[in-house]
């Protein structure tokens, strides 16, 4: 088969007319599932630690805030106000928008790869926010704090936010950018793990609320794929390959 052909069927481009629907693989399926399984397990596993010692922070909460305690030069809390600040707002729903752009190739895809970011961060929020309600774990002291913040403290809020949505990005630079993702998901990984670092150096989280955050985003982001790629039609699926002489969904080769 002439190598332009077999672009075409792979990945609907090279040859007129020729396009296959990208369809995710069941081995790629339970790859996720297990990710997700691991994570829920782990995230059950620190919140009924959480619980059962009545929030008092474990060793390592103890020593990271007394590291940051002892290291906070101006410049040092500055910068990490700024960034800790994009953590929430409109910086995440904005870099979920633009996933759902980079994930879609019609109008249609990325109208609805967008709208499905969107409802995976506002429910993952919905959660996170019941879970840290049943919780009610404390902050660390007040006087600690380098930032304003609110509410109880596990699971870190700007880190499941900041998580969700860097994971979102991560997987519309995948499915959209076979060369030259890997720069532009590593700086989306940077940012999404320093937004949750920065919780624990300016001393409004402990270190096991941020891990907890880490762990429910990629147990929601897990669940919300493992959705998508169940009942979404092959078309309506972000990256997926469509035009004229496109095969049914599901006849296309899979990834």
């Amino acid at each position: 088969m002439p190598d332009g052909t077999r672009a075409g069927a792979s990945y609907g481009g090279g040859v007129p007319g020729v396009a296959a629907a990208r369809v995710v693989s069941p081995r790629r399926t339970a790859a996720v599932v297990g990710l997700g399984v691991c994570a829920w397990s782990a995230f059950a596993a620190l919140t009924l630690i959480v619980v059962l010692r009545q929030g008092t922070p474990l060793p390592p909460d103890r020593a990271l805030l007394a590291w940051s305690l002892g290291h906070r030069p101006p410049v040092a809390v500055a910068a990490a106000r700024a960034l800790t600040g994009t953590g929430t707002g409109a910086v995440p729903y904005a870099l979920v928008i633009a996933a759902g752009l980079i994930a879609g190739r019609t109008a249609r895809q990325r109208c609805a790869a967008a709208l499905m970011g969107l409802l995976c961060l506002g429910l993952g929020q919905a959660v996170r926010y019941g879970v840290m309600d049943l919780v009610g774990r404390v902050r660390p002291p007040y006087e600690d704090w380098e930032a304003l913040a609110s509410g109880w403290s596990y699971p870190s809020g700007h880190t499941t936010t900041s998580a969700l949505a860097a994971g979102l990005l991560i997987t519309a630079l995948w499915l959209r950018a076979p060369y030259g993702r890997g720069a532009p998901a590593f700086l989306a990984a940077c940012w999404g793990a320093g937004v949750g670092l920065t919780r624990i150096f300016l001393g409004v989280h402990w270190f096991t609320d941020v891990l907890g955050g880490w762990l429910f985003a990629a147990g929601w982001l897990a669940l919300l794929f493992t959705a998508a790629a169940r009942w979404l039609p092959a078309d309506a699926r972000p990256g997926a390959d469509v035009g004229p002489g496109a095969p049914e969904p599901g006849s296309g080769k899979a990834l």
